[in-house]
């Protein structure tokens, strides 16, 4: 992200004078030079880093380095820190925080583990959500991250007495600014208004 990258031709690093090449930097564990000599080896982090990570398995690396003969054993790393991510859409307004508890893993699942839930919800049940209860929830994970993504009701509500077809498209537009809650209302009904004219 700061700068290029420097880029090896694989002919260098293949090359049979070598007993083995260690690379690094990229988190992906593979052997660019799979079942040729030298073994060309990215061991991967040894740590999920982020979310894109979260199902991959992570390894390091014993060899038993000889010339023309190098053996690479791949070790699993079995307590790799866990990523959990859940995802909830609240569609009711009971229970709220339960119910994001819920969606949680249990707590012995958290000790050590970054999490992240991920919340939908109409914007009016904001106050429902006690983060600080399901912060106490998961504190012993490593981290915890709340993504709030609270919805807004967009759908235009017309008077009783009116039917779309009997407006004309400048109140249909005005009725849909202020639904959405547009600033600068005015000033695009004006311009709205002024396109309007010119085409007529």
């Amino acid at each position: 992200m700061l700068g290029s990258d420097m880029v090896l031709p694989g002919s260098l690093v293949k090359n049979p004078r070598f007993d083995y090449v260690a690379l690094g930097h990229i988190h992906k564990p593979q052997d660019l030079n799979e079942g040729g000599q030298p073994p060309v080896i990215y061991p991967g982090s040894i740590e999920r880093v982020d979310f894109g990570e979260a199902a991959d398995d992570r390894y390091f690396i014993i060899a038993d380095v000889t010339h023309g003969n190098t053996k690479v054993e791949w070790r699993k790393l079995k307590e790799a820190r866990r990523f959990i991510d859940r995802r909830v859409v609240i569609g009711s307004s009971e229970n709220v925080t339960e119910n994001l508890k819920d969606a949680l893993p249990k707590p012995k699942e958290i000790e050590g583990a970054i999490i992240r839930l991920t919340v939908e919800y109409p914007r009016e049940y904001d106050s429902l959500i006690d983060e600080s209860a399901l912060r106490k929830y998961a504190e012993e994970a490593f981290e915890f991250h709340l993504v709030k993504r609270p919805q807004m009701e967009a759908r235009i509500r017309l008077p009783a007495d009116q039917t779309i077809s009997s407006m004309s498209p400048l109140d249909l537009l005005d009725q849909y600014w202020r639904a959405a809650k547009i600033e600068d209302a005015d000033t695009l009904q004006k311009l709205a208004q002024e396109i309007i004219s010119t085409d007529e």
